[in-house]
């Protein structure tokens, strides 16, 4: 079984033979579908290689990046840790206007981020429906059904965080059925991502071979993304029990071999992906070989070259700077980020693994760089694209960087752990509470402090800056306002962004908008 979230050739004849599985990105909206596709899609799923083919395109969407929007990126803009930066005020214009509150119906990120959550719910919803009459190995079907319904799941957890109503749609759409689509209460939807989550983690594997199956769900991402999706609903207890059983005992070895790597830089580093800490990883490679002709379908990562610094030259070749790529100067660092990392006078230790001060290079006349909009001197060094890591294929060098994400590792569910408990029965204070804290701050090097809520959230800050959590741990704490409201952040609006325009006024749908955005 190959890499599944390598390799590109896997799902051609699938988007050939299920063509309204592709009317997420169809410009009128994702109901659109195709009728020509019906026929040739019920001939399919034949066996357990077709099953699988169709479980890697439920895959594919994780790693989509059109328009620029691989998630990261705006999610880093609009929180107070990164400016959206890049060329001017314009530049990639959707996320501009999310980091300066200004979005509308017709203008934002909302477009890519609906598009890539329910392309892959289509596709998981088709294959959640074959896969009972498929012909293969009942073991084998029932973790691709587990695998499936925890894809479901992933991608609707996003979408209920980016929406404030959506509509929950857990059957494939028949031509007949495609114009009577309503949004779901909050409620119901979180209540079907449980069901998918509490129906998936018995069958999905504890371990997994990672030379030939990275990037698949295992038992532990799915204990793992319930617990968040429990704490995102003030489900403390719940939250704490499925995060106990990923974490296990604090600094130690879990039960599914999870463990904090001894050095934090390490994380970042290409050769360390799918390491002991890594829980659910997005998987990028460069043997897509995409040009420009076709960015939005690249398997690299572009946040590699949207955070580098723009217009990037060594001058001093001897003095050890970075060997960032010139790039286009995003998600720049805020002056509140780099103040947050200073302790007393002393930087965190993990600022160097995070953090590039470019501008102190500069003024050294070891580099120099432009100074593009919003510009503080300081980048995302855990993302920006190396020179060592740029691809040698024929494709745009900007479109495939292999650089992986981590969307679950085992320090956030450490630090989640510890929120849970504290806010939940076991309060401030609590034993084991701090030892995850402990844990955390000892890889690094930094002694023990109280495990309050406000501490802990604190640590969440630098542990996991730029990886894209900051914003949801403002809007789930309810502290999105006190801290964005000097950014333009209105509560009782800007929580959610709104129902992408096109799918409003898509012809017969039964779609309304956030009364916010009306």
């Amino acid at each position: 079984m190959k890499k599944l979230m390598k390799k590109k050739h896997i799902i051609n004849l699938v988007n050939l033979a299920m063509s309204f599985w592709m009317l997420g990105a169809c410009s009128d909206g994702f109901l659109e579908v195709d009728p020509k596709g019906l026929a040739l899609e019920d001939n399919y799923y034949r066996n357990a290689e077709e099953a699988y083919n169709g479980l890697v395109a439920a895959y594919d969407p994780l790693g989509w990046a059109g328009t620029y929007v691989n998630k990261t990126f705006p999610l880093n803009a609009v929180s107070d840790d990164f400016h959206c930066g890049g060329g001017g005020a314009t530049d990639n214009n959707h996320v501009q206007v999310w980091d300066k509150f200004t979005v509308t119906p017709v203008e934002g990120p909302q477009n890519e981020l609906w598009r890539k959550g329910y392309s892959g719910i289509f596709r998981a919803n088709m294959l959640i429906e074959k896969l009972p009459d498929v012909n293969m190995d009942e073991n084998l079907k029932s973790r691709f059904m587990a695998e499936a319904k925890f894809l479901r799941a992933y991608y609707y957890f996003d979408l209920i965080r980016f929406f404030k109503n959506i509509p929950l749609i857990l059957n494939p759409l028949s031509t007949a059925n495609i114009f009577t689509v309503e949004q779901a209460e909050r409620g119901v939807v979180f209540k079907a991502i449980e069901d998918d989550l509490l129906a998936a983690i018995p069958d999905l594997p504890s371990t997994i071979d990672l030379a030939t199956e990275a990037g698949r769900a295992t038992e532990g991402a799915g204990r793992a993304l319930l617990g968040k999706v429990y704490l995102e609903q003030d489900k403390f207890d719940d939250a704490a029990g499925q995060f106990a059983e990923v974490n296990g005992t604090p600094g130690g070895t879990s039960q599914y071999g999870y463990r904090l790597m001894d050095n934090y830089a390490d994380l970042f580093k290409l050769e360390n992906e799918f390491n002991e800490e890594s829980i659910f990883e997005i998987s990028h490679n460069s043997t897509s070989n995409q040009g420009w002709d076709g960015y939005g379908s690249t398997e690299g990562n572009v946040l590699a070259i949207l955070v580098a610094p723009r217009t990037y030259v060594i001058k001093d070749k001897d003095a050890g700077a970075p060997t960032f790529v010139s790039g286009w100067s995003f998600n720049t660092v805020t002056e509140s980020l780099v103040n947050a990392f200073v302790q007393g006078g002393v930087y965190d230790p993990r600022y160097t693994a995070t953090i590039a001060n470019i501008d102190s290079l500069e003024q050294a006349g070891v580099v120099s760089y432009e100074h593009a909009f919003e510009n503080t001197g300081y980048f995302l060094a855990k993302f920006a694209g190396r020179e060592e890591n740029k691809s040698t294929g024929t494709g745009a060098m900007e479109l495939n960087f292999p650089t992986n994400e981590y969307e679950i590792r085992l320090a956030d569910t450490y630090l989640l752990e510890a929120e849970a408990i504290v806010r939940g029965s076991g309060g401030e204070g609590n034993a084991r509470a701090q030892a995850l804290l402990d844990a955390v701050r000892a890889r690094v090097g930094l002694g023990s402090i109280p495990a309050t809520f406000d501490n802990i959230f604190a640590e969440r800050r630098l542990e996991l800056a730029g990886e894209g959590h900051r914003w949801f741990d403002l809007i789930r704490t309810g502290k999105a306002e006190a801290v964005l409201g000097s950014k333009g952040f209105v509560k009782g609006k800007h929580e959610y962004l709104p129902i992408p325009q096109n799918e409003i006024d898509f012809d017969g749908a039964l779609i309304k908008q956030d009364p916010a955005y009306q």
